[in-house]
């Protein structure tokens, strides 16, 4: 039995018992297939492997807007994994680093890892430190800059495009 079949038995669960609207992760639909033989149609737990971790060997390099070099290693994304769904980049910004403003289609969640990431919109200016975090929703205006240089991951949901960036002119 896989591991979601026994954390389920020393739960209590009946599998057999269990209808498949009672599962709602691929984990558990298959334990629930290996716990009842019989009671699918063969191949049935074939429709739903286990999910297998895929390493992601190195980044891609992307050239960055703004005013000086800033260094994008996109991890997952658009170039990198061919990922609509989530852009995962590592930015390493210099000192004095800006890049102009934009209203994006999409939610960016910012870790910072090193430095100081300035964050204006409308209403604020925010200077988030290492440590600390920031979301900016889509359809908000932002505009980044690093006043004495960081080190962050940025997290786009869903993933970072030029076309839904938009830019300030």
């Amino acid at each position: 039995m896989g591991d979601g079949v026994l954390h389920a038995v020393n739960a209590g669960v009946d599998l057999d018992e269990c209808d498949d609207a009672a599962f709602t992760s691929d984990w558990r639909r298959e334990a629930h297939l290996e716990a009842s033989p019989g009671s699918h149609p063969p191949g049935a737990a074939a429709r739903y492997p286990s999910p297998m971790p895929t390493l992601i060997e190195k980044p891609t390099v992307i050239e960055a807007a703004g005013n000086r070099p800033k260094r994008i290693e996109e991890l997952v994304g658009r170039v990198n994994t061919g990922t609509a769904g989530i852009s995962i980049a590592r930015m390493t910004s210099p000192p004095g680093w800006e890049e102009p403003g934009q209203t994006p289609e999409f939610d960016e969640y910012t870790v910072v890892l090193a430095g100081r990431l300035r964050v204006e919109s409308r209403g604020s200016v925010l200077d988030v430190e290492a440590g600390q975090a920031v979301v900016a929703k889509a359809g908000e205006w932002v505009r980044y800059s690093t006043p004495g240089g960081a080190e962050y991951v940025a997290v786009c949901l869903p993933a970072f495009s030029p076309a839904t960036v938009h830019r300030d002119d």
